[in-house]
């Protein structure tokens, strides 16, 4: 009987205070890090994506030259280097470009995409003759695995698969960011 009311008050607390607001999901979901030893440990809770459909291959293949991946960066940025050197490992794998872009242009693509802006880095998928159609494969560094099927799935909706369809199969975003730099004090002090 103690157990119950133990329950219900505690159940009756959750309550009364409510669902998590969107800024308290927003927290949850970034990871900023500067150490490789934290990165890793965000990185292990991460799942890998280990079914690929057929043609998953051929399209990163066949599709390469068409497009142009986009990502943001910032200079000590731990997860930055690691997603670049990912990407340049697909890049030589599958023929993809890549480029990086100005931080004020992502965080104007994330405005744009309604996307929350919460650091570095951000990678987009682009068709090379289309600098509006952008598509963001992650946010925060990532497992090459996941970035390869959120790059194929990126060129089938560039290429008409429905859009609610392919972001619904993307790998979910990490938000393992880098931690934002120390800003220089405005206090002077007293003397």
């Amino acid at each position: 009987m103690t157990w119950v009311v133990a329950a219900t008050v505690g159940v009756s607390s959750l309550m009364a205070a409510g669902p998590p607001s969107r800024a308290d999901a927003a927290r949850a979901a970034v990871h900023p890090v500067n150490t490789p030893q934290a990165m890793k440990i965000w990185l292990d809770r991460v799942p890998r994506t280990s079914a690929y459909p057929p043609d998953f291959e051929a399209t990163l293949k066949g599709q390469g030259a068409a497009y142009v991946i986009e990502m943001s960066t910032a200079p000590d940025c731990l997860p930055c280097g690691d997603l670049w050197t990912k990407l340049g490992a697909l890049k030589t794998r599958y023929g993809w470009a890549i480029r990086t872009i100005s931080a004020q242009e992502a965080m104007i693509r994330s405005g744009r995409l309604g996307l929350p802006w919460i650091g570095h880095p951000v990678a987009w998928v682009r068709p090379l003759a289309d600098p509006n159609r952008i598509i963001p494969v992650a946010i925060g560094t990532d497992h090459t695995v996941n970035i390869s099927r959120n790059l194929y799935l990126a060129a089938k909706i560039q290429t008409g698969v429905r859009v609610a369809v392919g972001v619904r199969a993307m790998s979910k975003f990490t938000g393992i960011v880098g931690a934002a730099a120390p800003s220089p004090s405005t206090h002077r002090r007293k003397g």
